[in-house]
């Protein structure tokens, strides 16, 4: 079974891990990370959760999500979930989120990264990922308004698109 770190309100770690499926104890928080990551036309990679999945079932979602294991930090998360999922080898190194967003008992870091990969190159988990694909900001918000994307505020595609514009500068 997967242990989380817990952290406190000031995203300090308390020493304390939970197992995951368990409540997260009131009053803290555990880490999880998405990677975003962009072609040169500016279009998101996305990827279609598994129908076998607990949460979102079959659904679209960000190129790459998942929750800190106990002793990751956010960057060593982020790398590893995209190995995981994706099959690709990406270095955060010197990169800080983005965007963290807090929710719930969520501390939920976010990383543009911005790379041009064919999708003929990715080598998807089975368990985890069904499908991948390029998709525009007009397209990811349609997906979402049809219940077909994760459930998100439509302001936050908008502001990981406008975050990877303006990485690029």
């Amino acid at each position: 079974m997967e242990a989380w770190d817990l952290y406190t309100q000031d995203r300090v770690k308390t020493g304390q891990t939970m197992l995951r499926g368990d409540p997260v104890p009131e009053g803290l928080f555990h880490l999880q990370v998405h990677v975003c990551i962009f072609n040169r036309q500016g279009e998101m990679l996305i990827q279609q959760r598994q129908t076998t999945k607990r949460w979102y079932a079959g659904l679209w979602d960000y190129s790459v999500g998942g929750s800190a294991v106990a002793g990751d930090t956010s960057l060593a998360a982020a790398e590893r979930e995209t190995l995981e999922e994706l099959g690709l080898r990406i270095s955060l190194t010197g990169r800080k989120p983005a965007l963290t967003r807090w929710y719930g008992s969520m501390i939920d870091d976010y990383y543009i990264l911005p790379l041009n990969v064919a999708l003929s190159d990715l080598h998807l988990q089975k368990e985890e990922v069904q499908a991948a694909r390029w998709a525009g900001r007009e397209d990811i918000l349609t997906l979402l308004a049809d219940g077909l994307f994760c459930p998100n505020p439509p302001g936050m595609i908008a502001l990981l698109f406008d975050l990877y514009q303006e990485e690029r500068g």
